[in-house]
């Protein structure tokens, strides 16, 4: 080749190199224990119409779900793209380095190869409400920046909540119409400080961002601004109806995350919760609204992928059952929206994801070096074509005891003491649960017909083919969740977790 030639082909490639794309930023929002009760999933009364936008900008999975339907576990799995019986993390108030100490999680992954990365509230376990305002069970190495706010609703409001244990707000119904405007609660706060990390974003692009807005609303206790409620009257919140009915057909363990507090709700009280948790999701909107409105006016919304999701659903009040921990659709099924420059805009992905496939689809949306083991699926093959089916199953697991004489019993640990898993594999028509290896009961829902799973078909004679192949497919799901050896890593020895606190309650 000749001088000119060569240097022709140099300058074109410098030329090249100078003028190629920068790499995209990700804005990750979160909320905490919300369920699908989002006006873009086709929720009749809840109003979200920031959220709403945001999946006309891109994609809505209509069958995505969590891999343990309970904070910590659920947060852990996604942040490390493996299943909680890979990464140990079966409880609250465990950390993956727990157990796992050298496994590069999602932000850190994007932090080693050279991304800006911030937390702004909740992204792996906190002790809520309590431990709004601290770092709570976080990752050092996963952030560059950490910020914590407390707002009026963890600082000044907790006399004022009602709850149906008093003075007890984390894991148990309860509920305030705050007089303070949405600036002076945490997620207001949370807003204005992503729209300060943005706005420094936004006067360095060479630099892209992973930036993780972990929202704390709706999660009890459900205080947001008395405006909010306004939006949703009491007399008009329904009420589930037929739970015993509902109840005839099912296995103890599917209800064996009731807890006896709840004896005390009457229909009254279950408006006022159903008033309050719809307020608290237009509430988490709102804020999540105003931080898609500055990565529009920074200029950056062009060049950042955004996405929402949830730790896991939640129950309000079917099969009897309230908030997390069971495997049926309410509590195992999660929104997630993701937009991402030049894929599909406003259409609905059917095929079932999981958010273990987040880790895999955000690496390589970006070019980042992923870890070899991690066990999701990327999702670009449908955000490119919303009908890929990709792996075609998404599965999640819970942790019940034996028993389960009583219906107050722990969902850790049952009357006789001995633990059981429970699994349930959702396709895209079918959700199939076995508890104990099938051992404890087995429970098959035809979503084509019974979307809301009020009728167990396992062990019919009618759907035996059907149940023979679903359950054969569990088993093979099941085992792909465990690491190479088939054993769970265990909480190392003198590795403790506490929860910091602010304030004294």
């Amino acid at each position: 080749m000749r001088l000119p030639a060569l240097l022709a082909t140099a300058l074109l490639l410098v030329f090249s190199q100078l003028h190629a794309a920068p790499r995209p930023n990700v804005l990750f929002m979160m909320a905490d224990d919300l369920n699908n009760s989002l006006g873009c999933y086709g929720h009749p009364l809840v109003k979200t119409p920031n959220l709403d936008k945001l999946a006309a900008r891109g994609m809505r999975f209509q069958n995505a779900n969590c891999q343990y339907p309970l904070c910590g576990p659920s947060r852990n799995s996604m942040l490390t793209g493996l299943y909680p019986n890979t990464n140990g993390i079966l409880g609250n108030a465990q950390l993956f380095r727990q157990t796992i100490p050298n496994a590069v999680s999602l932000p850190q992954a994007f932090r080693q190869d050279g991304y800006f990365a911030a937390r702004i509230g909740k992204l792996y376990h906190y002790g809520v409400p309590n431990g709004i305002g601290t770092n709570g069970h976080d990752d050092p190495a996963s952030w560059e920046l950490e910020l914590n706010p407390a707002g009026c609703d963890r600082l000044l409001e907790h006399p004022a909540i009602f709850s149906l244990i008093p003075g007890n707000f984390g894991g148990t119904l309860s509920w305030y119409a705050s007089p303070r405007p949405d600036e002076k609660h945490t997620d207001g706060l949370q807003a204005k400080d992503a729209e300060w990390v943005l706005e420094r974003c936004a006067k360095d692009k060479d630099r892209p961002f992973f930036l993780a807005l972990g929202f704390f609303r709706p999660h009890t206790p459900y205080v947001s601004p008395a405006k909010w409620f306004k939006g949703y009257p009491e007399s008009e919140m329904p009420v589930v109806q037929g739970v015993k009915e509902d109840q005839v057909d099912l296995p103890a363990p599917a209800l064996g995350s009731y807890k006896k507090e709840q004896d005390k709700l009457t229909d009254d009280l279950r408006r006022q919760t159903v008033q309050a948790y719809y307020s608290a999701i237009s509430f988490m909107d709102a804020q999540a609204g105003k931080v898609l409105d500055a990565l529009d006016r920074l200029g950056l919304a062009e060049n950042t992928i955004v996405v929402f999701t949830s730790d896991h659903g939640y129950h309000m009040g079917e099969h009897g059952l309230w908030q997390k921990q069971s495997l049926f659709e309410e509590s195992a099924r999660v929104p997630l929206l993701i937009a991402a420059p030049g894929m599909k805009q406003g259409v609905v992905a059917n095929t079932p994801v999981g958010l273990i496939d987040l880790y895999p689809t955000l690496t390589e949306l970006c070019g980042i070096k992923a870890p070899e083991n991690l066990q999701g699926q990327s999702l670009v093959p449908m955000l490119k074509n919303p009908e890929a089916k990709g792996r075609g199953w998404v599965l999640s697991q819970v942790v019940r005891g034996g028993g389960f004489k009583r219906m107050g019993a722990s969902p850790a640990r049952g009357d006789d003491g001995k633990r059981i898993f429970g699994y349930a594999f959702r396709t895209e028509r079918y959700r199939y649960t076995e508890w104990d290896e099938g051992r404890a009961g087995k429970e098959l829902y035809d979503h084509e017909t019974d979307p809301k799973e009020l009728t167990n078909l396992a062990d019919k004679p009618a759907q035996a083919e059907v149940q023979a192949r679903l359950a054969e497919q569990l088993h093979a799901a099941v085992k792909t969740t465990f690491p190479p050896d088939g054993k769970t890593p265990e909480i190392q020895k003198g590795s403790v977790m506490y929860n910091p606190q602010l304030v004294d309650p």
